[in-house]
This record gives C-alpha cells, sequence and structure tokens, in this order.
C-alpha cells in the first residue's frame, strides 16, 4: 500500500471508532436525561422545544453511529482507496459530530436554526457520495461478471 493509499483508507478507521464511540455516548446521554425525565416540568416539559431537541440530539449519537458503521462496511466493499470515499466518510464523521452539538446549541439559542445547515449537508454529501460509488461499482461488477462469462463460455 503507498502512502497515499494508507491515507485513503484511515477514514472507514475513524468511522468505524465514531460508530462505537456515538453508541456508547448515545448510551451515556440516556442515562443522564433519565435521571431527571421524571420530573414533569425538566427543560420546559416533555413537548417543550428544548426537552424535544434534547432528545434529538440524544437519539443523533444512536442514529448517526449506525450511520458510520454501515459507511464502514460500505467502504470496505469498494474495489480501490477512492478519495470521494474519503470526503464520503469525512461528510459523516463532520454530520455526526455537528448534530448533537447543533441541538444542544439551538436548545439554548433558537436564533442560531441555520447552525443545522452544517451537519444536514455534510450528511447529505457523505449520502450522495456514497450513492454514487456504490451504483458505480456495482455496474462495474456486473460489467466484469459478463465479460467473465462471456469468456467461460467461448470455445
Amino acid at each position: 500500500m503507498t502512502a497515499n493509499t494508507d491515507i485513503l483508507w484511515r477514514t472507514p478507521q475513524l468511522n468505524l471508532v465514531l460508530a462505537w464511540v456515538w453508541v456508547a455516548l448515545g448510551f451515556g446521554s440516556g442515562l443522564l436525561l433519565g435521571v431527571f425525565f421524571h420530573r414533569e416540568n425538566w427543560l420546559g416539559g416533555y413537548g417543550s422545544f428544548r426537552r424535544r431537541l434534547y432528545r434529538l440530539g440524544h437519539i443523533s449519537f444512536f442514529g448517526l453511529g449506525v450511520l458510520n458503521l454501515c459507511f464502514y462496511f460500505t467502504a470496505r466493499q469498494l474495489p480501490a482507496a477512492n478519495p470521494a470515499a474519503q470526503v464520503a466518510g469525512w461528510g459523516f464523521v463532520v454530520g455526526a459530530v455537528a448534530m448533537p452539538l447543533c441541538c444542544l446549541v439551538m436548545a439554548h439559542a433558537p436564533r442560531l436554526r441555520m447552525l443545522f445547515a452544517v451537519p444536514v449537508l455534510s450528511l447529505l454529501l457523505g449520502g450522495v457520495i456514497t450513492v454514487a460509488l456504490v451504483a458505480r461499482t456495482q455496474s462495474g461488477a456486473r460489467t466484469l461478471q459478463t465479460a467473465a462469462d462471456h469468456f467461460q463460455r467461448s470455445p
């Protein structure tokens, strides 16, 4: 493996580590929220804006952790180190880190709601690039399989 290839493939490993750290943070944030959930008016009551954002931040740890885990396994199936895969991987990392932070910030400063563009756009970028990579890989794999089948049938 060349130095550039090694650097490119470190990103999926980062996604894997982040996935499990985020699952653990999901459990930890659930524990912290669970200590106070019995209080009727905690953070303004169950349906309050602030409490909803705390819950969204908590669940985003799990959801975005699983998303990074999915990307890790997807990236392992891609043919060779690809700079686009690195961008996608970093998109998922930035989105995972930024989402719970944005939820926390917004719970206390709703006027900063445009900050949500950071995690949403980075996750969207990662998703679109991953779809393109997978679609290209799948069609390429079918073409190679068709060619291999053709040569096996040749006399």
